[in-house]
């Protein structure tokens, strides 16, 4: 692959940490990878079988105040023109470009809401370090969020030539737009929820179980933050957080997924959690609105939000129902009940009346008998 084709290209993964010998034991655990040396002092290379999955190192000692956390490398056959077009469009220089002998150049940007990032060149002849599909093991789907999606997207669209997906609408959650490079969806971007919360990029790593991989994350200590939750098409995510404080996903393709890039319905890499949720939302909205988007975390937020409004509301419908029956029926049962004492009075009444008549005649006839002896 040549540097002009690497353009827009998600490379690279890297984990800077507080405790790399503690992280290269944990990651072992939750996904199929082992730690190599790389041959470079303090860095350690993530292998998935015969392919390079990233990279792992130790926060530098001036950069106490920085938490663990993954950054993501974006392809550019011009590091140094990235570098200053990021700095027109807004963004800020975290590390200045720098030279990685026989490996490539780097440097380390911000965008303009605070994501961090960094972009890569290859050095000629060292390959791109991208494994040729989303095997289990590989990063298969990323997702930022940020304060402001649309200024962030024109920002990496002017300097990665990336397109406009699918724009999901995910109701209180905002819009999920979908980020397409060469023809393929390969990430979303969506408003954090949290202002208080830096934007970030998030990487799903694909493996062949999630309950496994959330059974081994917390058995070594470390954090689920999300799932495992089944999401539209099949798919099960889960999102947590390592001992250390890094955040990262895992993504289990649905069962029968075809080939090892993980085929989905709609030609993705490999079938985003997010992007089916918003599809299955898009199927029950009204045919004029835009089509539902959700994240898995803000999915299943969103969602359990929506059903514990939903389950209040009938709670409450309910209570309304019932306490409406109960005045309707003391009400029938008032009036059945003075009907009924009403209905033995007036026998009664009528029956006096009718022995009365009798009685009447009699004394009357008797009356007249005493008169005609006389």
């Amino acid at each position: 692959m040549s540097n002009a084709e690497i353009r827009g290209r998600f490379v690279w993964h890297e984990l800077m940490t507080t405790d790399t010998d503690a992280a290269s034991d944990f990651y072992s655990q939750v996904v199929p990878w082992k730690a190599e040396d790389s041959g470079m002092p303090s860095y350690s290379l993530w292998m998935s079988g015969k392919y390079r999955a990233g990279g792992l190192m130790a926060l530098p000692e001036d950069a106490s105040a920085t938490p663990p956390h993954w950054i993501i490398y974006i392809g550019t056959p011009d590091v140094d023109g990235t570098v200053a077009a990021a700095e027109k469009l807004g963004g800020k220089v975290l590390k200045s470009a720098s030279d990685i002998p026989n490996v490539g150049r780097f440097a380390v940007l911000s965008d303009p809401q605070g994501a961090a990032f960094a972009v890569f060149t290859p050095a000629e002849g060292s390959g791109d370090g991208v494994p040729p599909g989303g095997a289990i093991g590989d990063f298969t789907w990323h997702e930022l969020a940020t304060t402001d999606p649309g200024a962030a997207f024109d920002f990496y669209a002017r300097l990665f030539g990336w397109t406009k997906g699918a724009a999901h609408d995910m109701g209180e959650m905002g819009v999920y737009q979908l980020v397409s490079h060469g023809g393929q969806d390969v990430g979303g971007i969506y408003k954090a929820r949290d202002n208080s919360t830096p934007p970030s990029w998030l990487s799903y790593v694909r493996v062949a179980d999630t309950a496994k991989a959330a059974n081994a994350a917390k058995s070594a200590g470390g954090r689920i933050l999300n799932g495992p939750m089944e999401v539209p098409g099949g798919s099960w995510i889960v999102m947590m957080l390592d001992p250390q404080g890094g955040a990262f996903a895992v993504v289990e393709p649905p069962k029968g997924a075809k080939g090892s890039a993980g085929a989905s319905d709609d030609g993705s890499e490999d079938s985003p959690p997010a992007k089916r949720a918003a599809r299955k939302a898009a199927k029950k909205a009204p045919a004029k609105s835009p089509p539902a988007k959700s994240a898995p975390a803000k999915v299943a937020a969103a969602g359990k939000s929506a059903a514990k409004k939903a389950g209040k509301a009938v709670k409450k419908a309910a209570k309304v129902v019932k306490k409406a029956a109960k005045k309707v029926v003391k009400k029938a049962a008032k009036k059945a009940a003075k009907k009924s004492v009403s209905k033995p009075a007036a026998k009664r009444a009528v029956a006096k009346k009718t022995a009365a008549k009798p009685k009447a005649k009699a004394k009357a006839k008797a009356k007249g008998k005493a008169r005609s002896k006389k």
